[in-house]
């Protein structure tokens, strides 16, 4: 499905919002942030994906493609709907600093407060509790969550019982109370954003969504059905994990090590999986990004015990029948293609029978002596055209950081053409030019991420591909919020139509 009109988004991250809980929650705040962006002409707010993050709160590796984050879940909104009360939330409340998300801290008060709420419901509202668990089809999630407590958080091929999914059913009513708690607070996820997304886009915004393409090898989806993934049945053993060869962010590749998927037997199932994993996205957002989309045309696959992720091959995805599949189940469904990293014809080809908008990025355009797909004058209608995403430098940064060459060629493209371009801060023209040359694009849609609009440098960066440390923490302050050149942005939307 393609995009038609010229429009414009913001790329935050949730969990970057200003808040008293260590990281970004549902809620007022959000709310007010669209309200804000919407003020400035912008009709898009696009978020990292909503699933719970990884042991370096990266929410690309989750341990359930169908549950939410539940770090996400507002202690005030909880305080309004009765299941706590708010004095319960203010002795919980963050302390140290504003401008980093501390996920150790939202973790354990989030879940005491959680558990708190939970020990307060009636038996009535835990049988609700018990229908919403059928209705979304969440129980493998919150009964792999109650044996990964029990197992002190060990990968699930590890624990002293209930590694085998099938056997573990068994005694699965021993885990009632916990499986219901987990329910709970999926229960809690899901009721707040669907609160939250309301008020949203009654502001004019509608939300972007991301969703990775792999799952991690521990997470409920390999331990439930592990049919579904290229893996050992019995050891759960990848022979060969994911990842991508070297390129633009990593001369050794990038090895991420998400098992791969049994494509033969998702085929043979009508993409059964894929199409109730998209659906349940739809649910969530208005617009879905999907990570790593080259991956559905061909994957680099690795050798399961490889250190990096040079030595890899090629490998056929399902291509072109897998989205037909899910347009019979689910009609026309607004998806942008991550078609980013290594090319082939075979990605051009399926990018082009789906009809999904790809992205441009500008970061990667400027090759002086280049003509790059990420130059602005290249840009099809049917694109999105990003100032960076969470995976690059921070427009300001990237200025630093880029070749003399680079930079001249970029600053040249640009017509930046007098100055200092390191000058000016927050209103930096060298910047400005750049974020310009990409809103008067032929991009039907464009996006900046928030950090570029407060004209930060590298600090500021969320995320470094293939470095695990300090990741994912950016997070910013109200006066962050109050600082945006409002009027800027309200021009910019209004000059070139979007």
């Amino acid at each position: 499905m393609s995009i038609k009109k010229r429009t414009s988004g913001v790329l935050l991250s949730l969990s970057s919002l200003p808040s008293e809980y260590g990281i970004g929650t549902f809620g007022k705040t959000a709310v007010d942030f669209a309200r804000r962006i919407a003020e400035m002409g912008f009709s898009y707010w696009q978020v990292l994906p909503f699933t719970p993050v990884d042991y370096a709160n990266s929410p690309y590796g989750s341990d359930s493609a169908f549950a939410g984050n539940e770090l996400y879940i507002s202690p005030d909104m909880m305080a309004e709907d009765g299941f706590i009360k708010k004095a319960d939330a203010d002795v919980l409340r963050y302390k140290g600093t504003p401008f980093v998300a501390d996920y150790d801290f939202a973790r354990k008060n989030r879940e005491t407060l959680m558990r708190l709420a939970y020990f307060r419901l009636d038996e009535d509202f835990k049988k609700k509790i018990d229908s919403f668990i059928e209705e979304k089809e969440l129980f493998n999630h919150c009964f792999y969550r109650a044996l990964k407590r029990e197992n002190a958080g060990r990968p699930f091929w590890e624990w002293k019982r209930g590694s085998n999914y099938k056997t573990a059913l068994a005694f699965a009513s021993e885990y009632r109370e916990e499986i219901r708690y987990h329910g709970f607070v999926q229960y809690l996820f899901a009721t707040q954003w669907e609160k939250t997304k309301a008020e949203i886009n009654a502001c004019g915004i509608k939300i972007i969504g991301d969703m990775p393409i792999y799952v991690s090898r521990d997470s409920a989806d390999v331990w439930g059905n592990p049919e579904l993934f290229d893996i050992d049945p019995d050891t759960y053993q990848p022979e060969r994990v994911a990842g991508v060869p070297p390129d633009y962010f990593s001369e050794d590749g990038q090895l991420w090590g998400n098992p791969l998927y049994n494509w033969k037997y998702h085929k043979s199932q009508g993409y059964s999986w894929w199409i109730k994993r998209i659906k349940y996205s739809f649910t969530l957002y208005d617009m879905l990004r999907i990570d790593h989309f080259r991956a559905f045309a061909s994957y680099w696959a690795v050798d399961g015990k490889a250190n990096t992720a040079k030595d890899g091959e090629w490998k056929k995805g399902p291509g072109i029948a897998l989205f037909k599949a899910v347009k019979s189940a689910l009609g026309e469904v607004p998806i942008i293609a991550e078609d980013l990293g290594s090319f082939g014809e075979d990605v051009i080809a399926l990018l082009e029978k789906s009809g999904f908008p790809g992205m441009r990025i500008i970061q990667f355009g400027f090759e002086p002596n280049g003509d790059s797909t990420h130059l602005p004058h290249n840009y099809p209608k049917n694109s999105i055209a990003y100032i960076g995403t969470h995976d690059n430098n921070t427009l300001l940064g990237w200025l630093w950081e880029a070749t003399q060459e680079e930079r001249a060629f970029a600053l040249d493209y640009c017509g930046f053409d007098h100055g200092d371009w390191g000058m000016g801060g927050y209103h930096a023209p060298a910047c400005r030019k750049i974020i310009e040359t990409v809103w008067r694009s032929s991009s039907n849609l464009a996006i900046i991420p928030f950090q570029d609009m407060c004209g930060f440098g590298s600090d500021a960066r969320m995320n470094i591909p293939g470095d695990d440390s300090g990741k994912w923490k950016f997070r910013a302050t109200r006066d962050m919020m109050n600082s945006i050149d409002s009027a800027y942005f309200k021009k910019l939307n209004r000059l070139f139509r979007r």
